[in-house]
């Protein structure tokens, strides 16, 4: 497939375009059009290096800034490592730029939890209704209903309130993730006061990864532009092609107005050109997006290997495709498992392949955890992840030194208050070692210990503090105060907060009763120190060799099937509806993974796809001019 080529400073006109947007005189807004690969983010740098150099000072002698918000720490931290730390472009996630802006608006806050926590409590009354009663489910539903009461009451006098965009929040006064960005969207909307600090102190806002940003707090973002027309520019940096969590805006091409700037990138600075001509086909049905290629870029190499999904050894199999792309490329390195990126297309198949499919498929029933879960942020794994299973670890390489320092930064029991009144003085730490002890003695490394069996240890012993979701599964209210456990019912706060959803008291539930020796593989994976990836963890980054594994069998989900969008499974009513419609259905979600994860490769690309159908899925596969004949290989 030939692909138009051209010289590397192709695209400097779209850089031109955002300079000339960032004018403090006659600010605009804009929103860059760029695809995989087009460096976005450098034409961010560029953008902030010129104006620190044209109008630098002028805002520092006005005490103004460009803030500079994107979706997560690694993203943020990317882009401070390029732009340098400056105090004029304070970069930050979307979650420390709300709280920095809300964190004095306590009475508000109060305000809006006392108007929305009554019809969380009567969707908890709903469900307690129509549930069988004297279940798990209706007894954790029970205890949800009479925390959120007991929140309620605790509300009923002036409160303050407490958040850390960085981890997890405890405590009656903490507020949840979620929340902080619904009072955000709601402040920006509604408080003159919050409107103009944003307005004066900071003329533009940069958002990064704009297709992944909460949609409620960029519709308010949109409001106040359009109420400061000349005073207030926000710039979106984004691809409407690579959005894939839940809470972007679905329809963000729409959404801009008509009289922002719009500058396209369309150099691929980092795939071959066969890697781009397919990334353009994948494309062509949802956008006119259509890339070209640096006149100095490779060819490259794109193969598809097709395979029955009912395979025996699907390890094997994989295996074999990337000897034969070690001989199709010349590539020794596709013979060694380090110089491979191994991606798939959604988390249900790494689970499968890496082994914590019980634990993910447990949480993964309610959608409402679904981005927690795909970045192993819930406070109810982290505790486990980043709590536990360090002890763990350090205790069984006899490591004491290690084990105090995580405990000392980690543990109630080395808090100064606790150690005043043990009931111990003369043996302050007794308390630690009978704790650390009986968690070994569970023998977590067998597959009979439940993560369930772990955390009452944890709270019996008081090793850790645990979070909110976790609170009903631990014990009753009568054992707590007897044994003085710091946990309480009362308290608020987390992203997986049980006040809010009845079916996430049911699928904790279920995460607690799977094996807790599938946290190791399931950090590996999340923290991306694993042999596979997914579409999320990668989004951004390049791998010289790529194997995209595609597997509706080993996925089990809904929201996507690669076997409709290659047409070796009839599509639904609903399928079709959404196709008609233009809107975000299963095939158009499958379409966009696939592309995030085949523009990765910046040398060559395969492809494992498993199927009921072969013989339609590759028929399909050239129809759609995919791929050609001659790159494709059936088992």
């Amino acid at each position: 497939m030939k692909i138009e080529t051209a010289p590397s400073n192709f695209d400097d006109g779209a850089d031109a375009q955002i300079r000339a947007c960032l004018n403090p005189s006659t600010p605009r807004s804009f929103f860059l059009y760029a695809s995989a690969g087009s460096g976005k983010t450098r034409s961010l740098k560029n953008a902030l290096d010129t104006f620190r150099a044209e109008h630098g000072a002028l805002f520092r002698r006005l005490g103004k800034k460009i803030a500079v918000i994107t979706y997560t720490n690694a993203a943020a931290d990317e882009i401070a490592e390029r732009v340098g730390e400056d105090p004029l472009f304070p970069i930050s996630t979307i979650h420390s730029f709300c709280w920095r802006h809300i964190e004095t608006y306590h009475n508000d806050i109060q305000a809006w939890l006392l108007d929305t926590l009554p019809a969380d409590l009567a969707e908890l009354h709903e469900k307690q209704a129509k549930g069988r009663a004297n279940t798990k489910a209706a007894i954790d539903r029970e205890r949800a209903i009479a925390s959120t009461m007991r929140r309620l009451e605790w509300l009923s006098v002036p409160r303050r309130f407490t958040y850390n965009p960085n981890g997890d929040n405890y405590g009656k006064d903490s507020l949840s993730h979620s929340e902080v960005l619904k009072i955000t969207a709601s402040f920006i909307e509604t408080k003159p006061s919050m409107q103009a600090v944003l307005v004066n102190k900071y003329p533009f806002l940069l958002i990064d990864e704009s297709q992944d940003t909460n949609k409620e707090l960029l519709e308010a973002f949109f409001r106040l532009e359009a109420m400061n027309n000349g005073k207030f520019g926000i710039g979106l940096f984004g691809d409407t092609m690579q959005r894939i969590y839940l809470d972007g805006h679905p329809e963000l091409e729409r959404l801009v107005p008509v009289d922002w700037a719009r500058p396209v990138k369309r150099l691929n600075h980092r795939s071959p050109q066969r890697v781009i001509a397919l990334g353009n086909v994948l494309r062509a049905s949802i956008d006119s997006q259509n890339q070209i290629a640096r006149d100095d870029s490779e060819v490259g190499f794109v193969r598809l290997f097709v395979a029955p999904n009912n395979i025996s050894d699907k390890p094997g199999f994989e295996q074999r495709v990337c000897e034969r792309m070690a001989d199709i490329c010349s590539d020794s390195d596709w013979r060694n498992e380090a110089m491979i990126k191994a991606l798939t297309l959604e988390h249900h198949m790494a689970a499968s392949r890496c082994g914590f499919l019980d634990m993910f498929q447990a949480l993964a029933r309610d959608s409402r955890l679904s981005t927690g879960l795909r970045t192993g942020e819930l406070a109810g794994l982290r505790l486990f992840t980043e709590r536990v299973a360090p002890l763990i670890a350090m205790a069984r390489a006899g490591d004491k030194f290690a084990v105090m320092a995580h405990l000392r930064a980690t543990s109630p029991l080395l808090k100064r208050s606790a150690i005043i009144h043990t009931s111990t003085p003369e043996d302050p730490l007794q308390s630690i070692r009978f704790g650390v002890d009986a968690l070994l003695a569970l023998n977590p490394e067998q597959s009979t210990t439940t993560f369930l069996s772990v955390l009452k240890c944890v709270a019996e012993h008081q090793l850790f503090e645990i979070p909110t979701a976790l609170h009903p599964f631990v014990l009753s209210e009568p054992m707590m105060a007897e044994n003085g456990l710091v946990i309480d019912d009362d308290e608020s706060g987390s992203d997986e907060s049980i006040e809010k959803s009845p079916a996430s008291l049911e699928a904790w539930r279920a995460f607690l009763e799977t094996p807790y020796n599938q946290t190791t593989s399931f950090s590996e994976y999340v923290s991306d120190r694993g042999a596979f990836g997914t579409h999320q963890g990668v989004k951004g980054l390049e791998f010289e060799r790529v194997l995209v594994i595609l597997d509706d069998s080993d996925a089990r989900g809904f929201l996507f099937s690669y076997d409709k969008l290659f047409e070796a499974k009839p599509l639904s009513d609903v399928d079709r509806k959404h196709l008609y419609d233009a809107t975000d259905g299963g095939v158009a979600r499958t379409r966009r993974l696939l592309y995030v994860t085949c523009t990765r490769a910046e040398k060559s690309l395969a492809l494992v796809a498993y199927t009921e159908n072969p013989d339609a899925l590759i028929a399909a596969a050239i129809r759609n001019k995919w791929f050609d004949v001659g790159e494709i290989e059936r088992i």
